[in-house]
């Protein structure tokens, strides 16, 4: 009966001590399906082409834009720009592959914040209209500023385990942000723009065993190209592209880098359902 008892209690520790390994192994940093949290600090830089169609037959009367003509030209920050800071955070879902030391996986992300720029002018900047003595019929701007409302995208990652509990990892894919940009001046106008473009980042991912194996923090830095967009007008304010009189055609341009640093937690492997 002794024997039986301790056969009994020798299988249960066995149990005990097997559970204990698969529970302190968990997913590698990556590994699986997971979720995760972020927050950091945002910047980046905003470069503005004007290019104007000038006047070749711009009327003498009062309200006009005065007699003569004037040339148009290109206006364009070649070097510099706006910039914007701020902070932002977020939450991601990805699904990550563990092949011996190499890793490769999916994420998408969606991220929120206040990264924004301001200009304040100390004299209102006339804009259009207004020639002669007509002074009200001037359209004029004080501010401008513009605010990053949110980003999302997709990414691919490939990646590298330095050991069993880190990640170095590497991603790239496509981000897509909605800017919130205003004006204050004679009126008050307001739009929404949409830039998007290729987006590059790279993490050092490491395992909190001490907490949760399954879980991990996470620092990296995003860098992200918005291309070109198109700004022509801004909210009741129009371009005014009258044949042989005025006009502009407006494009803005830039990039941005992101800092972050999250948890992330692994929960599912698909290989376990075979």
């Amino acid at each position: 009966m002794k024997k039986i008892k301790l056969i009994i209690a020798a299988v249960a520790m066995l149990g005990l001590i097997s559970s204990s390994a698969v529970y302190a192994d968990g997913f590698a940093p990556g590994e699986g399906l997971y979720v995760g949290v972020f927050g950091g600090g945002g910047m980046g830089i905003v470069q503005p082409k004007v290019t104007t169609n000038g006047n070749t037959d711009r009327g003498t009367g009062v309200g006009d834009f005065g007699a003569g003509s004037a040339a148009g030209g290109t206006f364009e920050a070649t070097d510099g720009g706006l910039g914007l800071a701020g902070i932002e955070g977020g939450g991601m879902v990805g699904y990550g592959y563990k092949m011996g030391d190499l890793y490769a996986g999916i994420e998408g992300e969606m991220a929120g914040g206040d990264v924004s720029f301001k200009l304040t002018s100390a004299s209102p900047i006339v804009i259009d209209g207004g020639g002669g003595t007509d002074a009200k019929a001037q359209k004029t701007m004080s501010t401008v500023e513009a605010t990053k409302d949110w980003t999302g995208g997709m990414f691919g990652r490939l990646g590298y385990y330095v050991n069993q509990d880190t990640l170095l990892s590497f991603r790239g894919g496509v981000l897509v942000s909605k800017f919130d940009v205003k004006t204050t001046g004679s009126a008050d106008w307001s739009e929404t723009f949409y830039g998007g473009g290729p987006s590059f980042g790279a993490s050092l991912e490491s395992r909190l065993s001490a907490i949760d194996p399954n879980l991990s923090i996470r620092i990296g830095a995003v860098y992200t190209d918005f291309l070109t967009a198109s700004v022509f007008g801004l909210g009741a304010s129009d371009s005014e592209n009258v044949a042989n009189r005025s006009g502009h055609d407006s494009e803005v341009t830039g990039s941005a880098l992101s800092t972050r640093i999250g948890l992330q937690y692994s929960f599912f492997d698909a290989n376990s359902l075979f």
